[in-house]
């Protein structure tokens, strides 16, 4: 009898439970990983990593296009057109304490980033606008700096588009390399 009890309790437990699986499971689709995946560069660099009571300055999050033996800077990325500055989402810059760009001082808040690539020199922009794909809704009056950096030569050609910072005297320098154009942002803060 006991036997017949456990049997007949472990059949109703697995009917239940092949039951609740067909009811509750609804086909879930994941998305492919992107081609050009997001990514998330801190100043300091790895800070979230750190054991230490650190506070970061600022990030960018941005997605990383590929060269893939294309040509990009004048043909990808036309000279003196607005470029979101990466792939997919406009590339977002985020300060937890105020700033100072190219003289002007700018409060702790989230912005986006731009550029106009051009052969000599990329005008960098901060802009009020955020989480809007690529450039095609940038607006012009929501800019909150422009500045013009000069393009230099990295060291060897850099496959992905990439952003990092190094330090600086009086802050960091914003650096962004990809194919074979390197720039630099100085930002100035207090240390």
């Amino acid at each position: 009898m006991k036997r017949l009890s456990l049997l007949v309790f472990l059949l109703v437990g697995v009917f239940a439970a092949a039951n609740a699986q067909t009811s509750d499971n609804i086909a879930i689709t994941f998305p492919k990983v992107d081609a050009s995946p997001l990514d998330v560069v801190y100043y300091p660099l790895n800070v979230t990593k750190s054991k230490e009571p650190i506070e970061p300055v600022m990030r960018v999050l941005y997605s990383r296009p590929q060269k893939k033996g294309r040509e990009i800077f004048g043909v990808l990325e036309q000279f003196n057109k607005v470029w979101r500055l990466g792939a997919n989402e406009n590339t977002e810059i985020q300060f937890f304490k105020s700033v100072t760009i190219s003289g002007k001082k700018i409060k702790a808040g989230r912005y986006s980033l731009f550029a106009i690539p051009n052969k000599e020199k990329w005008t960098i922009i901060i802009n009020k606008q955020t989480d809007k794909w690529g450039a095609f809704s940038y607006d012009e009056k929501k800019d909150i700096l422009r500045t013009e950096i000069p393009v230099e030569k990295p060291e060897k050609t850099v496959e992905v588009f990439s952003i990092t910072f190094t330090d600086n005297v009086e802050g960091v320098n914003l650096i962004m390399a990809w194919d074979n154009t390197q720039t630099t942002l100085p930002i100035r803060f207090k240390k």
